[in-house]
């Protein structure tokens, strides 16, 4: 999708809290994959664990990283990952589901088309 439409609108990935920290609810996948990573105490942690996140998963999407108060992930309720599309008017064109079961990309795609066309 970021492909496709990079050039009609802006992307970009928000990296949160971590979903699946060693010192909470650490998933056997991750220990499977050797993703150790604790849940970030200050931002310095957080742009370093968003940093290894983008270099391992090949991000070209361009990273923000939330603040040490969450805004972002509170205002967005994003955890654990959620795709927005707003509008050129600031508003909300769509909210997609909680992932990783309600995560639709196909669903955002559709709803990028309308707003940006093919």
């Amino acid at each position: 999708m970021y492909d496709d439409f990079r050039h009609k609108a802006s992307f970009f990935v928000i990296y949160i809290a971590e979903a699946h920290p060693v010192d909470g609810w650490q998933t056997e996948s991750n220990e499977k994959a050797s993703i150790q990573i604790r849940q970030h105490t200050n931002f310095a942690e957080r742009r370093s664990a968003a940093q290894s996140c983008a270099g391992k998963l090949g991000l070209s999407i361009p990273t923000l990283i939330d603040g040490m108060n969450n805004a972002a992930s509170n205002a967005f309720s994003a955890w654990p990952e959620r795709i927005y599309i707003v509008n050129r008017d600031g508003k909300v064109h769509y909210r997609g589901g909680q992932g990783p079961y309600d995560f639709n990309p196909a669903e955002a795609r559709d709803s990028l088309i309308e707003i940006v066309g093919v």
